[in-house]
């Protein structure tokens, strides 16, 4: 299981727009359509990453908690499927549906909305403030698969009270730390 660390994309970034399919619903939508009033949390996730599929139950447990405060989320799997089947759309919705996501499950197929966020790796996540300015961007919590910490969603959710409060988000910020996007060889 490869582990690789998150680029971490510069602070106050503002968020990369994009359109692509929603796989559970088959219909295409836009940074905006996801967009949350009070913030948006943007997720590079795939459905076969032991890192994601150990995240999983506390991505649903966040998503649930904070869109009723205002906070979109969006998942987001660019992964070449052509290499890695197992994260085609049609088996996204799937997974989408097994672990209960609250939010839209994108397929990124040309791979460009992962380059604009400088996505390294499954899951990566993102966290942009009311006006789309990055304020997070790392990891969920210390917890990873075998490591015997507690999934928590520490270190994310301390940044979402943090933008619901008006509150600047702590600077100090790890990475997330997951398998790297398969990228397609071009």
């Amino acid at each position: 299981m490869a582990r690789t660390p998150s680029n971490m994309l510069p602070l106050d970034t503002k968020a990369p727009d994009f359109e692509l399919l929603n796989a559970v619903y088959n219909k295409t939508i836009t940074l905006n359509d996801v967009k949350g009033e009070k913030g948006t949390v943007v997720m590079f996730i795939c459905n076969h990453c032991p890192f994601v599929i150990h995240v999983n139950p506390m991505i649903v447990t966040l998503a649930k908690e904070y869109q009723d405060k205002g906070i979109g989320f969006v998942a987001i799997s660019s992964n070449d499927v052509e290499n890695y089947p197992q994260d085609a759309p049609h088996l996204m919705k799937e997974k989408a549906s097994e672990e209960g996501y609250t939010f839209p499950y994108l397929y990124d197929e040309t791979q460009e909305v992962a380059k604009a966020y400088d996505a390294a790796c499954t899951p990566d996540f993102y966290l942009f403030d009311a006006n789309m300015n990055l304020v997070y961007r790392g990891q969920l919590d210390g917890s990873r698969p075998g490591n015997d910490v507690p999934l928590t969603g520490t270190d994310l959710k301390n940044a979402l009270d943090a933008v619901l409060d008006n509150k600047e988000v702590d600077s100090e910020q790890k990475p997330s730390l997951g398998c790297n996007i398969k990228w397609k060889n071009v």
